[in-house]
């Protein structure tokens, strides 16, 4: 991944041969081991190994290819890149990990661990946070934009959360003068209604059905995040785990520093003259059909597929459901 000339030497790329190989063999205890103790000792020994492995000079030259319970993603500009991965301690606590390693011209290690903090906020949207406060995510996409002289970066991010439902973040990282990292900021342009975080909001959430296999994706031909239009299966909207896609997408589009909401993806495609054909999805009582919500959605789904993933996490799809499958 990294354009830049090899400047590790050989003893150290040999070394950190034998780490990626012990991290490996965690990383995949550390997700699969039956006990839970078991699954949270390795995981602390993942972190350990990690962290020892990024202090040889020059490791941000180092891909990590076979560890693929994490999700490895660089920037567009490649001046870092955030490792994710989760950690469960049963069917109903998911919490995430991760650190952001910055590309340094000596080598040296410049590292930012992130802390999930979700257990500790009652409104995860309402506030900008920096790497100590996180709010946690496995990272499958990011997508840079400028303002000015400014660089956004913006995660999209999975989180298991629980038995009943799945998420999937959108959050804006910049950096200050310092070189310090932000999560958050009032980015999102969006009227409120019932399914979406109540603005003022700092970071966006889609919170659905866990089996309701919801979309979230950048697509760069549209230039625009893209995700399911949800529905509740019962018609309460305020039980999250009740939603479930519709067969219609909605987005934002980048405009002047903010991510303008678009309420209909595919109205907004017709000006291209690639609006698919609409498909019937209730009955006349206006009862949603939920066989035909799902096959909708999964049509859909293939004209959407996400573009900007590392190679790492599209390995982690196919091996590990676990870390941040974008279904």
């Amino acid at each position: 991944m990294c354009t830049s000339a090899q400047r590790l030497s050989k003893p150290d790329r040999q070394r950190l041969t034998v780490l990626e190989d012990t991290l490996k063999k965690l990383g995949q205890q550390m997700i699969y081991d039956v006990e839970a103790s078991r699954r949270f000792a390795a995981d602390s020994s993942f972190i350990r190994t990690l962290v020892k492995a990024l202090h040889t000079p020059y490791s941000f030259d180092y891909d990590f290819d076979s560890v693929q319970t994490v999700s490895t993603l660089y920037a567009p500009d490649t001046t870092f890149r955030v490792f994710t991965w989760q950690f469960q301690r049963d069917d109903d606590y998911y919490r995430q990990r991760g650190a952001i390693q910055m590309k340094t011209a000596d080598g040296s290690l410049k590292l930012f661990p992130l802390i999930d903090m979700s257990d500790f906020t009652q409104n995860p949207v309402d506030s900008v946070r920096s790497n100590l406060n996180w709010i946690g995510a496995i990272y499958y996409g990011i997508v840079m934009k400028k303002a000015g002289a400014k660089k956004y970066y913006t995660l999209l991010g999975f989180d298991d959360n629980n038995m009943r439902s799945t998420k999937k973040w959108i959050d804006v990282l910049t950096f200050d003068e310092a070189g310090n990292p932000h999560f958050g900021g009032q980015y999102f342009d969006y009227k409120n209604d019932s399914l979406k975080p109540a603005q003022p909001a700092y970071r966006f959430c889609l919170e659905y059905k866990k089996e309701g296999r919801a979309r979230m994706a950048y697509d760069p031909e549209m230039d625009m995040i893209i995700f399911d239009h949800l529905v509740s299966e019962d018609n309460n909207q305020s039980k999250r785990y009740t939603l479930i896609p519709d067969g219609d997408y909605e987005g934002f589009k980048w405009q002047n520093g903010h991510w303008a909401h678009v309420s209909k993806v595919f109205t907004y495609k017709l000006t291209d003259g690639h609006a698919p054909q609409p498909t019937i999805l209730k009955d006349d009582e206006g009862k949603s059909d939920e066989k035909k919500l799902l096959e909708q959605s999964l049509k859909n789904m293939q004209k959407a597929q996400p573009a900007n993933q590392s190679k790492k996490f599209q390995k982690n799809q196919r091996t590990d459901p676990r870390q941040g499958t974008e279904n």
